[in-house]
């Protein structure tokens, strides 16, 4: 039977039953709990997917398992040069450490191979076309087809060959800078199979070491081949499960989903069973695509709950507000939620269960039902996502060490350090073992081999003597050390201007307002008489730094923190036990208006990564380990623990007018003991405290101890009660990260490295602007972008339109700073 007829009322009944759904979709929850709502308008709404792993691989393309080699995107660079460069210089490699073991012949052996070649990808091809001019003796295995990723790609799609100016080893080159994918396709064809290089299809199951040899064991029992050497170069996506029906080799086919919107009012056909396929069909349909799920089981079993109750939802009401937050994979499939904005329109769903595929062509594919009847639908587009292999899988098998992968090493490193930051922040904060580490010793021992100018309180050595006998000058000089160290191989190792700039900024800042100022010039300027009774310094000083003595010489010049340091971050020149009205007026003038005003136009990054202590660290000595940041879901929730502290700090603030009002009052009470802690029994509960909790704990032990395993802004993301508000202001903010979607290649490296959890790829790789508050302007994914697809910018919140995009002078990425820009259009030099 052919033509289009709609499914039986009663099919599609016992079908939707089968999914175990009520015939009406309620509401989601968040809609009637404020809570939920609010969380989800400031955390939830953006898309949270996770970032895949990558293997150890050294700079000659080698692995822990002798013999075994990875090149191509696996190695972190998913760039077609790099590819073909990284393929020829491991067959180079190859061939010389096989020589240097004196063998004169490579060709002999007999039945083993010089070099097995697991994937005819780009990297793949390069490294075949480099063993067949060093006479190496070889075979190349393919899962697919040649070329598959490109394959893949939605038609036409303008494909970059950067770097412009890179040319890589070998014989595979690339003749312009632009490609469409059917033209480059062409192109490495006549370059490689073209020439004789035809790989064989099978796919690989394991490598096994054999004494000196690497045996490689191929799947459905096809054998094994044995080789002395091996290259690895499947690409991050793994091997793609084929249909194996005419018409599959299309350009319609595809088996990859980067941006439903595309597919707005096609007809679409998506095969598959699992969660990819369900997220596929969910993303297009809330694009307003008609997509038919066609799967050969009666009903679903593999999927996760959550995606057929979503499924469910959309069947039932096409308009039902549906979201995937994370998708099962990135390299498969996308997110799909409210930051897609006016992109969502109502599409449909139909089910096919029971079903196979017979035949796709070019304007309609062809399948069998339930019932064995031939069903003919038209059809713009077909999705196959029937599984793949993800190539960590299949390197795990063969012993391959993967970047990431927790071991009893790694645990206890953590361990031990987080005991060290134990140790660091109750010395530092509560004097705990000052006896055995006492400052003053050795500030007394200097003032005796300096004795004179050490004695004299108005020398430059006597305050800084005097400075040094608390833990926290210790402290505050490690920090700004860290900063400046870290922050000069930051620069070195960024080169931006961007990175210069915010750079040189943290660390002045760090240095001069944060270190210089409280420990050193304030204390200096109080001692040589600048605060004295009578001088114009004094009225101001009694404004914002208490006397310790009745001259004036002696203050809390550790308020002049809060130059910088804003409440709630630095909640204790607000929570004092008299009103301090020169802080209450600048930290209302900072937290209610500079702030916010900065977040407006330049985003929460404004504060967060060009001027707070805490983000100058994580930008420094947290700059190598910001790909450690933890993504997802689950990570996306935890952010709201910023908004209780939040909470708690503005509780406080509540409690501690009530109690300058009335000194003896209940609130009064209660707010000293949760900033200092409740006291039982006559003893104080210090570890019960704000300032335990928030100040030691959050920011310093975990912030700081969990740098090294989960990045350097756990406290940034998480906790901070400053940055919590800020992602409520960031929430009006124009700021945002522009994407040029023509140049997105979805290689996830701009997520990868994003050390606040945000998944930067499925705004880019759709065309829309990045609008997570949790952004720190750190310029990691605009810098680490291999194709020049992000940039800093304004937009106009009503419209979408841009209004501007950052200087040139302050390009955060390489490949825009090497572009000028003629007649409107960007031209690399």
């Amino acid at each position: 039977m052919s033509g289009t007829p709609q499914t039986p009322a009663a099919e599609l009944s016992a079908q939707t039953r089968s999914l175990r759904t009520p015939p009406r979709a309620p509401r989601p929850v968040g809609w009637r709990n404020p809570i939920a709502r609010y969380a989800r308008w400031l955390h939830t709404m953006w898309p949270a997917g996770t970032v895949e792993k990558l293997p150890q691989v050294e700079p000659d393309f080698s692995t822990n398992v002798p013999g075994l080699y990875i090149v191509g995107d696996l190695t972190g660079v998913p760039l077609l040069k790099f590819a073909a460069d990284s393929g020829a210089r491991a067959a180079r490699a190859i061939a010389q450490n096989l020589a240097s073991r004196g063998r004169d012949n490579p060709q002999a052996g007999g039945s083993v191979l010089d070099l097995l070649i697991i994937g005819a990808g780009v990297s793949g091809l390069a490294a075949a076309l480099e063993a067949r001019k060093l006479n190496l003796e070889f075979e190349i295995l393919e899962a697919v087809e040649p070329f598959s990723t490109i394959v893949n790609f939605p038609k036409a799609k303008p494909i970059y060959t950067y770097p412009t100016d890179m040319t890589p080893a070998g014989q595979l080159q690339f003749r312009s800078q632009v490609h469409p994918k059917e033209t480059l396709l062409e192109d490495l064809r006549r370059q490689t199979v073209a020439r004789g290089i035809v790989p064989r299809i099978a796919r690989a199951e394991r490598v096994v070491r054999r004494g000196d040899l690497l045996e490689v064991i191929l799947a459905q029992g096809q054998g094994s081949i044995r080789a002395r050497r091996v290259i690895v170069a499947i690409g991050r996506s793994g091997n793609f499960r084929t249909l194996g029906v005419p018409g599959e080799d299309l350009n319609k086919v595809y088996n990859r989903l980067h941006d439903p919107k595309d597919f707005s009012g096609t007809n679409v056909l998506v095969v598959g069973g699992g969660d990819s396929a369900l997220e596929t069909a969910i993303a297009l349909a809330e694009c307003g695509a008609h997509v038919t799920i066609s799967y050969r089981k009666p009903e679903f079993t593999r999927p996760k709950p959550a995606n057929i109750e979503r499924l469910n939802r959309l069947i039932a009401n096409p308009a039902a507000d549906v979201q995937v937050e994370n998708p099962v994979s990135e390299r498969v499939t996308t997110a799909i939620g409210d930051y897609m904005g006016r992109f969502r329109e109502p599409g449909t769903i139909r089910l096919m269960l029971s079903s196979t595929v017979r035949a796709i062509r070019e304007n309609e594919v062809e399948l069998e039902d339930a019932q064995g009847r031939t069903v003919t639908l038209p059809n713009d587009v077909v999705f196959t996502m029937i599984g793949r292999e993800p190539p960590l899988e299949f390197l795990r098998r063969s012993g391959v060490r993967i970047r990431g992968d927790w071991s009893i090493g790694s645990t206890a490193g953590l361990l031990a350090f987080l005991c060290f930051c134990v140790w660091l922040y109750l010395w530092k904060g509560y004097g705990w073992l000052q006896d055995e580490l006492n400052p003053a010793s050795l500030t007394d021992a200097i003032s005796r081999i300096f004795s004179a100018a050490a004695n004299q309180r108005t020398s430059l050595l006597y305050t800084m003597l005097a400075s040094a006998r608390s833990p926290s000058f210790y402290y505050t000089l490690a920090y700004s050390l860290l900063v400046v160290i870290f922050g000069i191989r930051r620069i070195r190792r960024r080169r931006t201007a961007y990175v210069a700039w915010q750079t040189v900024t943290l660390m002045l800042i760090q240095v001069l307002p944060l270190f210089v100022l409280p420990e050193i010039l304030l204390p200096w300027m109080g001692r040589n008489g600048w605060f004295h009774d009578g001088t114009p310094g004094a009225g101001i000083a009694d404004v914002f730094f208490e006397r310790y003595d009745a001259a004036g010489e002696e203050r809390a010049y550790w308020r002049s923190y809060g130059f910088v340091l804003a409440w709630p971050l630095m909640v204790y020149n607000v929570f004092t036990d008299q009103p301090m009205w020169g802080w209450l007026i600048v930290g209302s003038i900072q937290t209610f208006v500079l702030i916010p005003s900065l977040i407006y136009f330049w985003g929460k990054g404004a504060y967060c990564g060009w001027i707070c202590s805490c983000g100058a660290l994580a930008e420094t000595l947290g700059d190598t380990h910001r790909h450690k940041m933890p993504h997802g879901p689950v990570w996306n929730r935890l952010n709201m623990t910023g908004q209780v502290i939040l909470g708690l700090a503005l509780i406080m603030l509540v409690l501690r007018i009530v109690g300058w009002i009335f000194p003896d009052s209940l609130p009064s009470a209660v707010f000293r003991s949760m900033l200092y802690g409740p006291t039982a029994g006559g003893v104080q509960l210090k570890a019960l405290s704000y300032k335990f909790v928030v100040d030691v704990l959050l920011a310093g032990i975990l912030g700081v101890g969990l740098y090294f395993w989960f990045s350097g802004r756990v406290w940034c993301r998480f906790a901070c009660p400053l940055a919590a508000l800020m992602h409520i202001y960031a929430r009006f903010s124009r700021f945002r990260i522009l994407a040029d979607k023509s140049k997105c290649i979805s290689c996830n490296i701009c997520t990868s490295v994003c050390h606040q959890g945000i998944d930067v790829m499925n705004f880019a790789n759709k065309g829309l602007p990045m609008a997570d508050p949790q952004c720190v302007r750190c310029s990691a994914c605009v810098q680490s972008c291999p194709t020049g697809v992000l940039e800093f910018g304004q937009i106009d919140r009503r419209t979408g339109a841009i209004i501007r995009k950052d200087p040139r002078w302050l390009a955060a990425s390489p490949l825009l700073i090497r572009q000028v820009h003629v007649n409107g259009k960007p031209i690399e030099v």
